[in-house]
């Protein structure tokens, strides 16, 4: 397996975590009040937003020639690290 097929299969699990602990937590915002729905709901928007901006930059990684996927790889990262760092943040609100 090459570099770019390990980084690649990588980024696709990372997805994967991403994805389940979006569906998650809509599932937990369905049952708040109207206020607080309304709050959370805003926010898992913007996770449902990283999560689509680190699926596109991981489809273009993939299409990529080998020339360039290092470039893009930095790309990848940045909206993955977004994407966890959003994740974090709603979790750590939803416990309180």
């Amino acid at each position: 397996m090459s570099l770019r097929d390990a980084y690649k299969q990588k980024a696709e699990a990372e997805l994967e975590l991403a994805q389940a602990r979006l569906t998650e937590f809509k599932a937990k915002v369905k049952s708040f009040t109207a206020d607080t729905h309304l709050n959370y709901a805003e926010q898992v928007d913007h996770l449902e937003k990283a999560a689509a901006d680190a699926r596109h930059k991981l489809k273009e990684l993939s299409e990529a020639g080998e020339d360039v996927w290092e470039k893009l790889k930095d790309g990848l990262e940045n909206a993955l690290r977004a994407l966890s760092d959003s994740i974090r943040d709603i979790a750590d609100k939803l416990k309180n």
